[in-house]
């Protein structure tokens, strides 16, 4: 039987530890005794006061404190009695043990090939380098769905100058825009003008609750403009340009996925050139005995 105790009064208790944290921090004094900071044990395992505080999220209500504390201790004691008692029942734990420290091991090497990189790596990619890219392999950035250039705008259906919004959103007169810009900032529920930059039509058809049917490329090489009413909202979408599926995407549309494309092969490259650094440094320095033959010198090759 593993024994459980909880302190009766956790929950007044962090009612106001706020008040005993600050009042401890100011008088520079420690608890008399661990055991009054102790708010529940599971065996041979605590919850302290201090514990429980580091993990309670800054700026809930009181009531959200005291519904977080109980879910927090109730979850806590969970863990650890099943834990102990999957420790005392499972006869296996040096496979368990050699699972932890194999996962270990794994996270201090990312973790430290990671902030390698991070100290040694480019922050940036140049544009020139991503154009290059782009350029070379144009083939592999065709479009799956449409891009589209425009402007979207949501307003109520009772909407003060919503004839004027009709006229000005079909516009290319820069009076007209300017006027839907400052139309937008102030009456509109969703204003988006993105003419002068490309954007996956997924993400325009998102913001419209309408059926655009299966085939948006034929949607849009009939439909410039579009307009829709739906639960006392009017929809308005002009599409200035248009990129069909199966086309080349264009530069700046695929600029950012070469970015990462690349940043990942810099990655692997760096960590593969520091992973042969420590093993040469480790060879010089005694650390690593070989006494098989790996075949590295035909891996080179």
């Amino acid at each position: 039987m593993i024994a459980i105790y909880i302190k009766m009064n956790v929950i007044r208790y962090i009612a106001f530890m706020p008040l005993i944290i600050a009042f401890a921090a100011c008088s520079g004094t420690e608890s008399d005794s661990v055991e009054d900071d102790v708010l529940v044990r599971v065996g041979a395992s605590t919850l302290t006061a201090d514990d429980l505080a580091s993990n309670i999220p800054y700026g809930l209500s009181r009531d959200d404190s005291v519904k977080f504390t109980r879910a927090y201790i109730r979850t806590w004691i969970d863990n650890k009695l099943v834990g102990e008692i999957a420790a005392r029942n499972i006869s296996d734990t040096k496979r368990i043990d050699k699972l932890v420290e194999d996962y270990r091991n794994e996270l201090l090497m990312w973790e430290y090939r990671r902030q390698m990189y991070a100290e040694h790596a480019a922050e940036s990619i140049p544009v020139d380098t991503l154009r290059a890219f782009y350029e070379a392999n144009k083939s592999d950035f065709k479009l799956k769905s449409p891009l589209v250039k425009g402007i979207y705008i949501k307003v109520p259906k009772d909407a003060a100058g919503l004839s004027d919004v009709r006229k000005w959103y079909r516009s290319d007169k820069a009076a007209d825009i300017d006027n839907l810009e400052k139309y937008g900032l102030s009456e509109a529920i969703h204003y988006d003008y993105f003419r002068d930059r490309w954007i996956a039509w997924e993400e325009v058809e998102a913001k419209i609750p309408f059926d655009f049917g299966g085939s948006p490329d034929a949607f849009l090489s009939r439909n410039k403009t579009f307009e829709t009413t739906r639960d006392g909202y009017v929809y308005l979408l002009s599409v200035s340009e248009y990129m069909p599926s199966g086309s080349v995407s264009p530069f700046e549309a695929a600029a950012e996925s070469i970015r990462e494309l690349l940043m990942s092969r810099t990655r692997v490259d760096y960590d593969r050139e520091l992973r042969q650094q420590l093993y040469d440094q480790g060879l010089n320095d005694g650390d690593i005995e070989v006494h098989v033959d790996l075949g590295l010198n035909d891996a080179k090759q």
